[in-house]
């Protein structure tokens, strides 16, 4: 008789337990068990692309796949045809100059890129600033390298921009990194030069390095910025750049950093010690998807301007106001008052209307009255959703 498996009084690292299961992980699989339960969910949650890379990216990618010496292991620092692309994308989006052989790094994702910058740069007992709300990995990511964090409110009352007199009265003794999410994950604030400016300023006179997540510039967003466009950023800075929103490509997992050469090399050293080089005939791919030309955003944009009518509509009906100015591809709403949360509502929207929206709180305490629903679903299924939220909720 074969006995039961059990793990003999094995515990996990310490650091396993300072961190939950992501929401999206957890939600989701509650949003499949009620569609297997014929439920048929509408997800207005996660913001995974719905619309196609541009032709041309698809087939660089099934020219080069049919080549039979392009599948072996690649270049931890990818290949010079994609540096020089991210190069050339930089200074014809941003006006920004980068050397493609030393401060361009590709990454497998940009969330990937999250984790070996905290590996970088710090040593468990540094302190990270991380913004409240703000993109959980972040938190996250932190939590399992040991830091110590030291949140920073963004509030609606200054546009969701970090307010810089309460950050000069915090300790900063032992802070070495801050997180910055500019187009802004969950509130959609648009970047300034002005604010990245300050962002420069605050970094050098604090001796903090200045992360800057910038996947959202193309998104609804007229004027793409750079945080590395300010003179002498490079100095402190970081950019996360990703080819997951801007190009359609979440699943390829294709993304970049840029900073000076001393901070990629640092980056290089962890990377090259945890993963490989992104598959080759991807690379050639992600070269053609960088030559995109303004047409191709212009179309994927039209798209997203009219989901986003929609997605004002859903807010609405659910009794949510919102600020017209944002970008990128979400809509972040603020609930009614005599809600007691965001969680409160998203999850008699999912319950009473089958309709999946992320409730504000999971990016942060300053989110808990606030949703958001993303723009990465057909307008169809926004019709749909906007016509069963109004069947529960206005009854």
């Amino acid at each position: 008789m074969q006995k039961e498996s059990k793990a003999c009084n094995v515990v996990p690292a310490t650091r396993v337990n300072s961190i939950s299961e992501y929401y999206f992980s957890r939600k989701l699989k509650e949003v499949a068990e009620m569609n297997a339960a014929g439920k048929a969910v509408i997800n207005l949650g996660v913001g995974s692309p719905d619309l196609p890379p541009s032709r041309e990216t698809i087939e660089a990618l099934r020219e080069h796949a049919l080549n039979s010496n392009e599948h072996g292991y690649q270049p931890y620092i990818g290949i010079p045809e994609l540096r020089e692309a991210f190069s050339g994308w930089y200074k014809t989006w941003y006006q920004v100059e980068l050397n493609p052989d030393a401060e361009i790094q590709p990454l497998i994702g940009s969330k990937e890129g999250i984790l070996h910058i905290s590996l970088a740069f710090l040593n468990p007992g540094d302190a990270v600033l991380v913004p409240n709300p703000g993109y959980p990995t972040y938190t996250s990511v932190s939590n399992l390298v040991g830091a110590r964090i030291l949140t920073y409110d963004l509030t609606e009352e200054l546009d969701w921009y970090p307010d810089f007199d309460m950050l000069e009265e915090k300790d900063l003794s032992g802070v070495k990194l801050m997180w910055v999410n500019y187009p802004n994950m969950p509130t959609g604030a648009n970047a300034s030069m002005e604010l990245y400016e300050k962002l420069v300023d605050f970094g050098r006179r604090h001796g903090i390095v200045i992360v800057n997540d910038n996947p959202y510039s193309f998104i609804l967003n007229d004027k793409p910025l750079s945080i590395l466009s300010v003179p002498g950023a490079k100095d402190i800075c970081i950019e996360l750049n990703s080819m997951s929103k801007s190009q359609n490509m979440p699943g390829w997992r294709m993304a970049m950093l840029a900073s000076n050469k001393q901070f990629v090399q640092w980056v290089l050293k962890v990377k090259s010690n945890i993963d490989s080089g992104q598959f080759k005939p991807m690379q050639y791919a992600a070269v053609e998807a960088l030559k995109a030309p303004k047409e191709w955003y212009d179309g994927m944009n039209r798209v997203y301007r009219s989901r986003r009518g929609l997605a004002g509509e859903i807010m609405r009906a659910s009794g949510c106001t919102y600020d017209e100015n944002q970008v990128g591809m979400f809509l972040w709403g603020k609930i009614p008052s005599d809600r007691n949360s965001g969680e409160e509502l998203a999850d008699e929207i999912l319950y009473q209307a089958n309709v999946f929206v992320t409730p504000g709180f999971i990016f942060g305490s300053r989110g808990d009255r606030f949703i958001r629903i993303s723009l990465c679903c057909h307008e169809t299924a926004l019709e749909e959703a906007l016509q069963r939220i109004k069947n529960v909720l206005n009854k």
